[in-house]
């Protein structure tokens, strides 16, 4: 029977935390940076724990304003900081509630220059490391940052998504764009089930792109979202997949 692993991003101030964790396996948990704070990130532990779903660490840019998606060069020592800080409030929270954390999710435009930035990618996976050789790197499927954590020892975690287009290189098709985001809820459906089953998605030039897909990101920022992964749930166990972390 196959099996797949559902995360969100939670903890960064939407009203839908507890409901998707119902639905999810694993959840990225914002640590504060780029949204969210300690209440936040104390009530989705909480959630996560009472739903035996799997904890990530979430970390961003320290970008409130831009939602963490500006992209930022910072020094190898503020990296370094911003990380640990990040990773530590949440470990500090997690300790508390008898829980730990599994792996670790970049966010925004962290993840997205870290799968094609080396020098961020080696940052990245040396200060997980350093912090709790035991964490797992989650990040976009082929990617460089998954390539590096590898080379660095660390286990990793490869990430679809079910509702933005790829490029023919495997990366994701920017934001910037106005066809990043895959609009139909029919057509990101049959997206995940194609890369699920068949380890492929369709490029936006038409062309087959193979990924390996351990775990597919799904968002819960509005009702509609929380809606669609509801629909994604019902056709994965439609289709006899397990979710599973």
């Amino acid at each position: 029977m196959k099996q797949i692993d559902l995360n969100a991003d939670i903890a960064e101030g939407f009203p839908y935390d507890e409901a998707l964790l119902k639905l999810l396996s694993s959840a990225n948990i914002a640590c504060g940076l780029h949204a969210g704070g300690a209440k936040e990130m104390q009530s989705a532990v909480k959630f996560a724990k009472e739903n035996h779903v799997r904890i990530g660490a979430h970390p961003g840019f320290p970008d409130r304003e831009n939602f963490g998606r500006t992209t930022m060069q910072l020094t190898l020592e503020e990296l370094v900081a911003y990380l640990r800080y990040q990773l530590g409030a949440l470990k500090a929270i997690c300790d508390g509630e008898g829980v730990t954390i599994d792996y670790v999710k970049p966010h925004g435009a962290m993840y997205n220059q870290a799968a094609k930035d080396e020098n961020l990618a080696a940052l990245i996976a040396q200060t997980l490391r350093q912090f709790d050789p035991h964490l797992k790197l989650m990040g976009l499927a082929g990617s460089l940052m998954l390539q590096v954590a590898e080379a660095e020892g660390l286990q990793t975690i490869s990430e679809v998504f079910a509702d933005r287009h790829y490029m023919p290189d495997g990366s994701l098709v920017p934001r910037t764009r106005s066809d990043a985001m895959v609009e139909s809820d029919d057509e990101a459906i049959a997206q995940v089930i194609q890369m699920v089953t068949q380890g492929t998605v369709k490029a936006i030039d038409g062309s087959l792109v193979k990924v390996n897909a351990e775990s597919i990101c799904l968002h819960g920022d509005n009702q509609h979202a929380l809606q669609f992964a509801e629909r994604i749930v019902a056709e994965l166990t439609k289709q006899q997949i397990k979710i599973h972390a």
